[in-house]
């Protein structure tokens, strides 16, 4: 962060979200924006006391897989509790990541676009590479499953019923996404 006398209106508002444990993601899921949510998690968890709840507020159509499961890997081993906040747009990764706040903390904005979906992939290999690739594929499709499992507290049956088998984009409302079980209340 620049000194504080060169300060802009930017990065007085940053300074005052990151001193109120508030992060805002929003945009595709890469490498830049999940590295910066990291960090926030990791910075926060230097200190343990007093426990705190930290606001991810989730604004995104999605993006990349591996990114997405770094997130939640980080979300879940935090010391301090992950308040899930969705607004705008929660879809794909972002669906995703949104499930994996702290249970009784996850908050959906009732104008929300919602949309979760089977992960895709392209695939222009050699035949054996093809077929790493689709095992791959699988795996990441159970811990998908898994993050829905433990989200929703549903069977790994009743997940990939209501949530992976279906081929098309899967859309929702506020309503029921709480009632799903992937959120705990409405905005």
């Amino acid at each position: 962060m620049p000194k504080y006398d060169s300060w802009n209106s930017s990065d007085a508002v940053d300074r005052s979200l990151l001193d109120n444990d508030i992060h805002y993601l929003s945009g595709e899921i890469t490498n830049d924006n999940v590295s910066e949510a990291i960090k926030w998690i990791l910075s926060a968890n230097l200190t343990k006391k007093p426990k705190r709840t930290l606001e991810l507020y989730v604004n995104t159509i999605g993006g990349d897989l591996y990114e997405m499961f770094a997130l939640i890997d980080v979300m879940k081993s935090s010391y301090h509790n992950i308040s899930t906040v969705g607004i705008g747009a929660i879809m794909s990764a972002g669906f995703m990541i949104f499930a994996s706040g702290t249970k009784g903390y996850r908050w959906i904005g009732k104008n929300t676009g919602i949309m979760n979906h089977q992960h895709s992939d392209n695939m222009e290999a050699k035949m054996h590479d093809m077929k790493a690739q689709m095992k791959e594929n699988k795996n990441c499709e159970l811990r998908c499953m898994q993050i829905l499992r433990e989200a929703t507290g549903m069977s790994v049956q009743e997940v990939n019923s209501k949530f992976i088998k279906n081929p098309s984009d899967q859309y929702y409302t506020a309503k029921q996404l709480v009632d799903l079980g992937i959120a705990d209340d409405i905005l």
